[in-house]
């Protein structure tokens, strides 16, 4: 791979950014890659958000938003996508404190109600207990989970 300068990196990644949203650990992980020194990185990315090309807070605002309602995961995964992304705990804690529980509760209710079409058990308990793990493997917590599974089997 060709070295790339300090100069060649900003404009690449600030036209990166230009594109889509990305948060500061993404953009250092790119230059290391190509090679920059740590003092050019770190020239780079206060470029960066100097010219507020990057901002973790912005960027967990949209990563938030997308998966709870494009990729339907609840809270735990979604605190877990922030981690590995490097967000700081504040804002991590600050984003996912503004989504309410309807919000999850309107993802996590017609997603019930498909997976409860298609999937195949003996009895209610079974069919609730499979429920309960798809759910939770999506990141949406226990008690938000029952409360479908309760609201559920009352309208049936």
């Amino acid at each position: 791979m060709k070295e790339v300068t300090k100069k060649e990196a900003l404009l690449q990644l600030s036209a990166l950014c230009a594109r889509g949203e990305h948060c500061q650990w993404e953009m250092l992980e790119k230059m290391r890659r190509w090679g920059l020194d740590d003092e050019a990185q770190a020239r780079v990315m206060q470029r960066l958000v100097e010219g507020r090309y990057v901002d973790d807070e912005r960027y967990a605002r949209a990563f938030v938003t997308d998966k709870i309602r494009y990729n339907h995961w609840g809270r735990r995964k979604v605190e877990q996508g922030l981690f590995q992304k490097h967000i700081s705990e504040d804002i991590r804690q600050q984003v996912l404190s503004e989504v309410s529980d309807e919000e999850y509760l309107s993802v996590l209710r017609p997603l019930l109600r498909q997976k409860r079409k298609s999937t195949k058990a003996a009895s209610d308990y079974e069919l609730n207990q499979k429920l309960l793990r798809f759910a939770l493997g999506r990141g949406f917590t226990y008690d938000l989970i029952s409360q479908c599974l309760d609201v559920d089997e009352d309208m049936e």
